[in-house]
């Protein structure tokens, strides 16, 4: 654990991006160590932000991945920020610092939260096979060793509210006791009540430098900020919907009841 922490954020982030686009490719990482001419343990290290590749490297794998200039750019803003320790324009985009954080906190009050769908329940929100990937393929964290720590509050209409058909809600709500089994995962549900400060969805993801960087839904798809003020604002919101949350064991009593009540 020590020696995750040793690692910069900004090399777990842009590690991250190497290996979902590798992923998106269809590719291991034997499979891409040999079109871009190195050793499989160097693309591990690349990948799990062990080392800081060259900018010709980065330039490889975009040919090789056919991603354009996605990885050669993020490349070149890990250089500036690291010259000018600035905050990394690509930690804006907030799947990528989440791939890389130690603690993921978020409340979703009309939805399962997104780590936590079942591709079936994915499937019927989104109408883009491109888009349902990338969400599966986010999932990949959860079993990351170390993983982030990752705490959720949802409202209960979450549970109520019909996506896929009952078929789908059972199995996604069975999903929900048992990742909430897991050691890292504190799922609780919030009763239907007013609770201050509280508008919209959001995540909050913490970076092993304890950065934080935070994602708030809108009408207009969501917005990210790592303003401090901003992001003392949201951290204090979870804290209120912590405390008139439901604890776990009584969470998944009541995932239990509406399933047998609702969607059995």
């Amino acid at each position: 654990m020590s020696t995750h922490k040793r690692i910069k954020p900004e090399f777990l982030s842009y590690g991250a991006e190497v290996r979902r686009l590798r992923k998106a490719a269809g590719l291991n990482q034997q499979q891409l160590a040999d079109l871009v001419n190195v050793t499989r343990s160097y693309v591990t290290q690349v990948e799990s932000g062990r080392t800081r590749c060259r900018r010709d490297f980065a330039l490889r794998l975009d040919r090789a991945l056919k991603s354009g200039a996605t990885l050669v750019e993020a490349w070149d803003e890990l250089l500036e920020s690291i010259k000018s320790d600035k905050y990394p324009e690509f930690f804006a985009n907030f799947p990528k610092a989440e791939q890389s954080a130690s603690l993921l906190r978020a409340f979703e009050e009309r939805i399962v939260y997104g780590l936590f769908q079942k591709e079936a329940y994915a499937r019927a929100l989104l109408d883009d096979e491109d888009a349902l990937k990338n969400r599966m393929r986010r999932q990949d964290i959860l079993h990351q060793k170390p993983g982030p720590a990752v705490s959720v509050v949802m409202d209960e209409t979450v549970l109520y509210r019909e996506v896929g058909g009952r078929e789908v809600m059972r199995e996604q709500l069975e999903h929900l006791i048992e990742l909430s089994h897991r050691d890292r995962v504190c799922l609780q549900i919030a009763p239907i009540c007013y609770i201050r400060n509280v508008w919209t969805p959001f995540a909050i993801a913490t970076l092993p430098d304890q950065r934080q960087i935070v994602y708030t839904d809108n009408a207009y798809g969501g917005e990210t900020t790592t303003s401090p003020r901003h992001v003392a604002l949201v951290s204090e919101t979870f804290v209120m919907l912590q405390g008139e949350a439901l604890n776990v064991r009584d969470t998944r009593e009541l995932i239990r009841k509406v399933i047998d009540e609702r969607w059995t």
